[in-house]
């Protein structure tokens, strides 16, 4: 299958309680293959990756009042999904918004065919989840970024190949 390589902005927004949005995804054709992942998607024309980050995150869950950190990390992936498979060079941005209702009417027709709600989460419950989350170290990630802050240079991930 050939791959579709895209540039994609992701956030790792977090609320007043320092709790975690995470999108709850499937595959369309296998609604048993499950993972969490943190909003966010693929670059459009010539916008930036932050503007990207923000349009989805509007799109994908409808909060638009979100105050827009540093990149925290960045990771390669490849891994397939509908029918095709993706090369990702993924950027994660930290936010923070006091907006916790979500509204997910802006999702694309793959979205809504492909993620099956939203879920603010604590470290500590993504610390003892068993469930698969990506990038594969968030809880570590997470922690980390809650006790330290954020890095004086942005992490570079290793790369999920899937």
């Amino acid at each position: 299958m050939p791959a579709e390589a895209r540039k994609v902005a992701r956030l790792v927004l977090l609320d007043p309680e320092d709790r975690i949005l995470l999108m709850h995804g499937f595959e369309p054709e296998d609604p048993g293959s499950t993972w969490w992942f943190t909003p966010g998607g693929g670059l459009e024309g010539d916008e930036t990756r932050e503007q990207a980050a923000l349009r989805e995150l509007a799109e994908e869950t409808g909060i638009t009042d979100v105050e827009l950190g540093p990149l925290l990390w960045q990771r390669m992936c490849s891994f397939p999904f509908d029918g095709r498979r993706w090369e990702q060079d993924e950027w994660y941005f930290l936010a923070r918004t006091t907006q916790t209702a979500t509204d997910t009417s802006g999702q694309t027709g793959l979205e809504r065919r492909s993620v099956a709600g939203l879920r603010w989460w604590t470290s500590a419950e993504l610390s003892a989840a068993r469930e698969t989350v990506y990038p594969t170290r968030l809880a570590e990630l997470l922690r980390t970024l809650l006790d330290e802050g954020p890095p004086r240079t942005p992490l570079v991930l290793a790369p999920e190949i899937a």
